[in-house]
């Protein structure tokens, strides 16, 4: 069986796009409900820059449609503040503020670490067996909160479902076969990240899904992606979606990954100064849907 795309862009407040995918008058506050009946999934980035509130996190889930996804962004403060030391405090704040609210609306979570910070396996050993993989772990992590949660403290899954974390690298020392076997021990995904700095961009399977960020191919968070770029990107986005993988993927092992039927593929376009995520990103599901391009 096939999987799911869920393809859509990096946040949805940004004034460039008033008048443009929005609708000239459209008020800020149905702006998230506007992009969420356009893309079956959208990239939370609040909660990279500070604890968000289960208030917030209620209201973007009132306001999407069933079966719309949110990927959000792990705290930054966990990863470039304490740059994964001791951070099993910060780690039950995050889970506490708030994402139990989006029930099944919660994908998976993404995080994101610094360009200076270097591949240390002992380190991110320790990480990958923090994270919990389920609401029911998270939740009795989520517990451990400190004061400056009480009374704001979100504690109870709606249900109890499996969670899905991914990793976006940023320098080269990641570039290991070791890494990715690490990741595939833990069912934590490689991020595949397109952008013109010299960051890694390799396309190695190594959860049970895909989470890819486009930033722009030739200006970071600018550029907009040309039809054939996007073309590409639909052929990996349709074999991933169906368990395979294309014959020119960019690989750091090729040690093939456990066999799958189908894996759900996330993909969040984050070239958004100008106005080209939406755009490509409505591209990019036309192209992903039809298995001639």
């Amino acid at each position: 069986m096939a999987g799911k795309a869920f393809i859509g862009v990096s946040g949805w407040r940004y004034t460039p796009w008033r008048g443009h995918f929005y609708p000239k008058g459209l008020a800020q506050a149905r702006e998230l409900q506007f992009a969420a009946g356009q893309f079956p999934s959208l990239e939370l980035n609040g909660s990279f820059y500070s604890l968000q509130r289960p208030s917030s996190y209620a209201m973007w889930a009132r306001q999407t449609p069933p079966g719309f996804v949110f990927a959000v962004k792990g705290s930054r403060y966990i990863t470039h503040m304490l740059r994964l030391r001791k951070v099993e405090q910060a780690l039950a704040n995050f889970l506490a503020s708030g994402l139990f609210e989006l029930g099944d609306k919660l994908g998976p979570i993404l995080w994101q670490f610094p360009p200076n910070l270097q591949y240390d396996p002992a380190l991110f050993e320790a990480f990958f067996r923090l994270l919990p993989k389920t609401a029911a772990a998270a939740a009795k992590l989520a517990a451990g909160h400190d004061e400056r949660l009480q009374g704001r403290a979100s504690l109870e899954p709606q249900r109890n479902r499996r969670w899905r974390h991914a990793v976006e690298v940023r320098h080269a020392s990641f570039v290991t076969p070791d890494f990715v076997r690490q990741l595939r021990k833990h069912g934590v995904a490689w991020v595949v990240a397109d952008t013109p700095k010299p960051w890694p961009l390799y396309e190695d399977v190594t959860a049970d899904f895909v989470y890819m960020r486009l930033h722009g191919s030739t200006e970071l968070y600018n550029s907009r992606y040309t039809s054939e770029e996007l073309r590409r990107w639909a052929r990996l986005v349709r074999a991933w979606r169906d368990g395979r993988q294309v014959s020119d993927a960019r690989l750091i092992t090729r040690e093939r990954p456990p066999v799958r039927t189908g894996r759900d593929v996330y993909c969040y376009f984050d070239n958004t100064d100008k106005r080209h995520a939406p755009d490509n990103a409505r591209e990019l599901i036309g192209l992903a849907g039809d298995p001639a391009a």
